[in-house]
């Protein structure tokens, strides 16, 4: 469909107005967008390059940025019905505004909420990861092997996206996780997560939070790569559905372990389903 078209403008977004800001932000060029996010000028000015690429080689579809939703959230109407390009621009800004790694960038295309291709770029590495719905997942232009095969690591690793919760809570889930499973500091950062998960630095991945930039694109690589993902009651993942949080994992059989034990009512976010 659109793979080469679509990394090249990513590169050339990256390196253009990406990187030359990396550890170059003046303090007027980092604002606060929400309570506890920012935004840097990199983002909003990656996502009107982007948004313009997307808009030459697309003109029939819908194309939603993350701080273009910021802006005006009323975008996301209807976010599961048609065909929609999906921009998150700079994701882990914190760790980007911070000097820090990980960031990346990500896009992907949507029809009727399902993701039928993405891109999940490292602007620091030039890795660039792939997927097309039905024809498998790449990275660097080499076939992703289904994650699978690979040797089984116990205890399972964990990334467990807690930091919206109350610190009681979070250290009553990551107790309770920590019983079986080898809980790691998340990277702030999905485009990391979802590659981690299919390249084998991590087994599982539990997210809160599933704005639709953040996890279009990495679901569908972790799913053309043998992985499973599920919003929290096992529901397929879907974008704009009703569903609440996400959980990942490598493949099935590591899914179905970590469901039955973070959603152990003793884990205590069963109760917060509806929170959200």
């Amino acid at each position: 469909m659109f793979g080469e078209q679509v990394s090249i403008l990513m590169r050339e977004v990256a390196a253009d107005v990406v990187m030359p800001r990396f550890r170059s932000l003046a303090p007027g060029e980092v604002a606060e967008k929400t309570p506890g996010e920012i935004v840097t000028i990199a983002d909003r000015e990656a996502e009107e390059r982007l948004y313009e690429g997307l808009s030459a080689l697309d003109i029939d579809a819908r194309i939603l940025g993350e701080e273009a939703v910021s802006r005006d959230p009323g975008l996301l109407d209807d976010i599961g019905e048609g065909r929609v390009w999906l921009i998150d621009p700079l994701d882990g800004t914190a760790n980007f505004a911070a000097g820090r790694f990980p960031f990346g960038m990500m896009i992907a295309l949507v029809e009727d909420g399902e993701p039928v291709e993405g891109w999940i770029f490292d602007p620091t590495s030039g890795r660039l990861c792939h997927a097309r719905r039905g024809q498998g997942a790449s990275c660097d232009g080499q076939p992703v092997p289904v994650s699978g095969r690979r040797g089984r690591r116990s205890p399972p690793r964990a990334a467990i996206g807690s930091h919206f919760l109350a610190p009681e809570r979070r250290e009553a889930l990551h107790a309770f996780a920590g019983r079986t499973l080898d809980v790691q500091p998340v990277p702030r950062c999905a485009a990391e997560s979802y590659v981690r998960l299919v390249l084998g630095q991590d087994d599982i991945a539990l997210f809160q939070r599933i704005l639709p930039w953040d996890h279009a694109a990495g679901a569908l690589f972790l799913t053309e790569a043998g992985g499973k993902i599920t919003h929290w009651d096992g529901a397929p993942y879907r974008i704009g559905g009703p569903g609440k949080g996400v959980l990942a994992a490598a493949d099935a059989e590591l899914w179905r372990s970590a469901s039955a034990l973070i959603f152990d009512p003793a884990a205590g976010l069963v109760d917060l389903e509806d929170s959200f």
